[in-house]
């Protein structure tokens, strides 16, 4: 479990001492480095595959590379030398991504092979203690549902084709896997927790989509109306506030207080448009919202 602290207000407020503070902090930059280093390695990872998919002949000499660099990735992993165990990471990596998209392309993305593509990426995230494995297993079984994204002249767009599933597949997953973090070792605990928050986004986009066009069938009858998905969502996010708050859990507050602007927003200037009027009111409403908040923190950091 990770914990947000603000080192230098518990020192003024001398609920440290410097001692600890110093050792914190020395914790802090140590876990900050590690973070810049597996954001290079996802990025690093995922653009080398992506153009060996592009740069191999055929899908099918994409698995067989694939599986050849994963292999050896797993062979190296089983050695004793530690500094050998980044390299194994890196190849476990892209053995997976490259096999996952050879399969995807030679099956020309059907579902049958999203769903086993997703297998593979669980399997080896677990196998490989990744995280990033995790999420595009994730990732990877929300386009079993037709979601996707894009990406056209420095334009990034997301499609969810079925916001209704969507928003309850991933609900039903981010609780259940956050309730298996629980019980795993600190090790596969960050998996559970990283395949989870993704989950978290993908029901948030899910009606997100769903608040602005309601879910509709393929001949564009409404299934499920956008004021539905616009209320449920709000009482949702209230929901998932007031459980994070009493739970201690900033990293879903965080996200919750994103969304919920969003959400705010989308919904304010659909209703009422967007005139300098209208952003002026939703703006003085957000920052009395946030003000108040601040006051309620303020009492209960008091309290305690």
């Amino acid at each position: 479990m990770k914990v947000t602290l603000d080192l230098d207000q518990l020192l003024q407020d001398q609920k440290i001492t410097q001692e600890e503070y110093e050792r914190l902090l020395a914790l802090a930059a140590k876990s900050t480095g590690s973070l810049a280093f597996n954001i290079l390695i996802g990025f690093g990872v995922i653009a080398v595959s992506g153009a060996t998919l592009a740069l191999v002949p055929t899908p099918v000499t994409a698995i067989v590379i694939g599986t050849a660099v994963m292999i050896g990735g797993l062979a190296l992993s089983r050695g004793v030398l530690e500094q050998w165990a980044v390299l194994a990471n890196i190849c476990i990596l892209v053995g997976a991504l490259m096999v996952g998209g050879g399969i995807t392309i030679q099956a020309e993305g059907s579902l049958a092979s999203i769903l086993l593509v997703t297998a593979i990426f669980a399997a080896t995230s677990v196998f490989a203690r990744s995280s990033l494995l995790a999420v595009l297993a994730t990732l990877m079984l929300s386009s079993s549902i037709g979601a996707r994204t894009g990406y056209y002249h420095a334009s990034y767009f997301l499609v969810i084709h079925e916001p209704t599933i969507t928003a309850a597949l991933f609900l039903l997953l981010s609780i259940g896997l956050f309730q298996l973090s629980k019980a795993l070792p600190a090790a596969y605990e960050r998996i559970a927790i990283a395949a989870s928050r993704t989950g978290v986004f993908l029901v948030n986009f899910g009606f997100w989509v769903g608040s602005l066009w309601g879910d509709r069938m393929a001949s564009g009858k409404v299934v499920v109306p956008d004021e539905v998905f616009s209320g449920v969502w709000a009482v949702a996010l209230i929901a998932a506030a007031i459980w994070a708050w009493r739970a201690n859990r900033r990293w879903v507050l965080n996200v919750v207080a994103v969304f919920a602007g969003i959400h705010f927003y989308t919904q304010w200037f659909e209703v009422l448009g967007a005139s300098p009027g209208t952003v002026l009111i939703a703006g003085l409403l957000a920052l009395g919202f946030a003000v108040g908040l601040k006051a309620v923190n303020t009492r209960m950091k008091e309290a305690v």
